[in-house]
Order: structure tokens, then C-alpha cells, then sequence
């Protein structure tokens, strides 16, 4: 099972084009396994780790309610006065059917030095509504912004003090922290055709920080998996816990995701923030569970991949893939060729990848159909039905690219680009 478990992250860093992915399995009683692909930091390597965050400020809810400080079926008015979705219950925003707006107004608040609570509310006055309260599952990240406030108000402390006290420090949780710790991943984002990376920006959340602002690690997050799962009463009630698993929805609790794999049920949830991608989900009724964290924008799902480490690799006698390596600058004989093209009406996503150009069908799911290694300064296919050929770099007077021909095949910025005679 080790070695089916460590292909799997083989196989999400090559395809994914991942930085570095690490996982862990996790049973009541710690983890089970743990590894990693690319350049994998271990254990204790710190991630951004995005919406799994809210389960946190979730339980803090379900943890003031059940000391008497609030009511789920509350209004936020209650507690926030007179704010925009001042009439949504605390229940509504827990499980994302208040109908309130995904996002924040103003700059993209993932990425933008977030303000205070006042800045918030003065932003989002209720206008963004998409739908009546209790009507359907909407996804608001806006809602636990001003969820974490509602605890600040009811305990008379900080979200992020919150947190620390009641969470992290009475579960021995040291490496997650409000800010990265030194030495935490970089967050990284890959050009899709070039293969070039850029890092993502780190931004103080702010007032938003209780739906996505936390980091830590795979060690970390297998003990939050079994908080999750049940095996610390000591930190919310099984009742408590029982009900956030309930489904509201079909797919979402109070403050968590639900699922199924091949063994039972899942809870738990994913996260995303520029540069990084994360997923904790544990059978409650096992206790088994699995980890994902990854420092990319985008790559993998990483709740699929979470999902089959507890199951296992079916194709684990498979080759593992040649490990994904970032791009540091495309040769001169490539500048301009990569991205979209088209052979008549068939779209051709072209990527630099691993120093070779690869052709991927966008009508077979981006399948490699072809794939050309650079020789002595041409492109000389290796792969798929141009094995062999030639592929040629047609450059206007001014460099530019306008087509590419490989014996009696053109390929064109557009379908049948008439600047090209003589397409085929």
C-alpha cells in the first residue's frame, strides 16, 4: 500500500505540475503514512491551507453555542447590528444557503492586504444577495468573514487569538500559525503553456482571515483529522460534532463538506489560496482519513487525490511518471509557440514541458498525441503520429509565429486562418 500511496503523488506532481505535494493517512490514533513527491518538505513543511480554515471557525461557533453565547438559529444582526445580511441566521451562513454573495466587493480579497471589520460591512451591504435565505447552497467565503466576527464579539477576543487559545494550543497543533512560520513553502503559480512559474502573492487577510487565512502542516492537520473524526471529545462535544456533519445540503454540513468513498462517508474540507491547494477528509464512523497539501494555484483536485490515498492505486504496477520540472526560460527556436492552436477546427493545446513541446487534443480531454525534442536547433517528433518529423516554425519578418507545419499538417492561431494558404 506504501508504494501504491507514493505513486499517487508521483503521478499528481508530474501531471499536476506541482511545486511539491505531500500526504498523509491518518487513523483515531495518528498518521499511518506519510510521503511526498517533488520537492516535498516532509511532515512538518508549512502550506497555506485556505478553507479548511472554516472548519475552525465553525467549531468555535458550535463551541460558543454550546457554552450558551449564541444560538445557531440567531440572526447576525443579533450579534453584529444593524450590517449588511443582518437577517441571515448564523445556521445559513454555517452551511453556505444564505443566499449572501461568494465574495467580498473591492479587490480580490485572496490576494489583497485585507482591512478591518468596519472597511467589511461598509463594502457589503446586502445588495450581492443571489438568492432568499434557506433557498439553495451558495458558497460564501463573505459569510465566514462575518462569522469569525460573531465569536470575537461572544468570547471578547480576537478570531486569531480564538483560535490559538481554544484550538490550536489545547491540541498541541504548534506548527499552524495566522502567518507563515520561516521556512514555509513559497506559493507558486505555472504559466499553463510555458511551464514558467511565478510566485502568488502572501496577503494578510484581514477581517475575510476566518475563511481562509491559515497555514500549517501535514502533522498538524492529522490531528485536526481526528478532531473531525471524533477522537477528541475534548474539544467539541460528539453531539456538536455529530450535527455539523448533518446534511444541510447534499453535499455540506455546518461548516463541512461531505462525501463518500468506496468505505463509508467523508467529512472534512478543501482549501485553495494563490499558490497552494489542500484537503483534509475523514471517515467519521472509522476514523480513517487523509491529507493533501501542494504549493500550486491550480494542478490537481485535491480531495479526488485525498480520497484515493485512503483507498489505494489501483494501476500501482504502472511506470511513474518522469517527475515535473519547472521551466527556468523557453529556448530561442520555442518563443511563441506555445499555446492554442488549431489543425482546421481541432484545437491543439501546445505546451513547453520538461524541455520537450508536447501537442495535447483538447477534444480528447488534453491527451499527448504528439510530443517534439529539440536537435541541434529543430523539433524532431518523438511521440504520437509526427514521430520522426520534422515540425516547423513559420516566423513573419518581424519573428513572430504564424503557423506550424509538420509535413502536410498546419497549425494555426485560428481555424483555417486564411493569412495561411494552403491549410491542411
Amino acid at each position: 500500500m506504501s508504494d501504491q500511496r507514493q505513486r499517487l503523488l508521483d503521478v499528481a506532481q508530474a501531471e499536476g505540475r506541482l511545486t511539491s505535494v505531500v500526504g498523509a493517512v491518518l487513523d483515531r490514533y495518528g498518521a499511518v503514512w506519510a510521503g511526498g513527491a517533488g520537492r516535498a518538505p516532509g511532515l512538518d513543511g508549512q502550506y497555506r491551507i485556505g478553507s479548511i480554515t472554516k472548519t475552525m471557525t465553525a467549531v468555535l461557533v458550535l463551541q460558543a453555542r454550546d457554552e450558551g453565547r449564541l444560538a445557531l438559529d440567531d440572526r447576525l444582526a443579533d450579534h453584529l447590528g444593524d450590517v449588511g445580511y443582518g437577517e441571515v441566521t448564523l445556521r445559513d451562513a454555517l452551511a453556505h444557503t444564505s443566499g449572501m454573495q461568494s465574495e467580498p466587493r473591492g479587490s480580490w480579497w485572496e490576494r489583497t492586504r485585507g482591512g478591518d471589520f468596519g472597511s467589511l460591512t461598509a463594502a457589503n451591504d446586502g445588495s450581492g444577495r443571489v438568492a432568499a435565505p434557506g433557498a439553495w447552497f451558495h458558497y460564501s467565503n463573505l459569510g465566514y468573514g462575518l462569522l469569525g466576527e460573531v465569536v470575537a464579539r461572544r468570547f471578547g477576543a480576537p478570531w486569531r487569538d480564538l483560535v490559538s487559545q481554544r484550538l490550536l494550543r489545547p491540541l498541541g497543533m504548534r506548527a499552524t500559525s495566522y502567518l507563515p512560520r520561516p521556512g514555509a513553502q513559497a506559493g507558486w503559480s505555472v504559466d499553463h503553456f510555458t511551464g514558467i512559474r511565478v510566485h502568488e502573492p502572501l496577503a494578510d487577510t484581514g477581517a475575510m482571515a476566518p475563511a481562509g487565512q491559515l497555514w500549517s502542516t501535514l502533522a498538524d492537520l492529522v490531528t485536526w483529522g481526528q478532531v473531525l473524526g471524533g477522537a477528541r471529545p475534548d474539544v467539541l462535544a460528539p453531539a456538536s460534532l455529530a450535527e455539523m456533519q448533518q446534511p444541510v445540503s447534499p453535499d455540506y454540513g455546518l461548516g463541512l463538506m461531505l462525501g463518500v468513498h468506496p468505505g463509508g462517508r467523508l467529512v472534512g474540507h478543501n482549501g485553495s489560496m494563490p499558490g497552494f491547494l489542500a484537503a483534509l477528509h475523514v471517515d467519521p464512523d472509522s476514523g480513517i482519513g487523509a491529507v493533501v497539501l501542494a504549493n500550486a494555484t491550480t494542478g490537481i483536485n485535491p480531495r479526488d487525490l485525498a480520497v484515493a490515498l485512503i483507498e489505494g492505486d489501483p494501476d500501482a504496477d504502472d511506470a511513474r511518471p518522469e517527475p515535473w520540472r519547472p521551466t527556468v526560460a523557453l529556448p530561442p527556436e520555442v518563443e511563441g509557440v506555445p499555446g492554442l492552436w488549431f489543425w482546421g477546427n481541432s484545437a491543439q493545446d501546445v505546451r513547453w514541458h520538461n524541455d520537450c513541446l508536447e501537442l495535447r487534443s483538447m477534444a480528447r480531454g488534453g491527451v499527448v498525441t504528439d510530443r517534439f525534442e529539440l536537435r541541434d536547433g529543430t523539433l524532431v517528433g518523438v511521440l504520437g503520429y509526427h514521430r520522426g518529423e520534422r515540425l516547423e516554425v513559420v516566423r513573419r519578418p518581424d519573428g513572430s509565429v504564424r503557423n506550424l507545419e509538420c509535413a502536410t499538417f498546419v497549425y494555426t492561431r485560428t481555424p483555417y486562418d486564411p493569412e495561411v494558404g494552403g491549410v491542411g
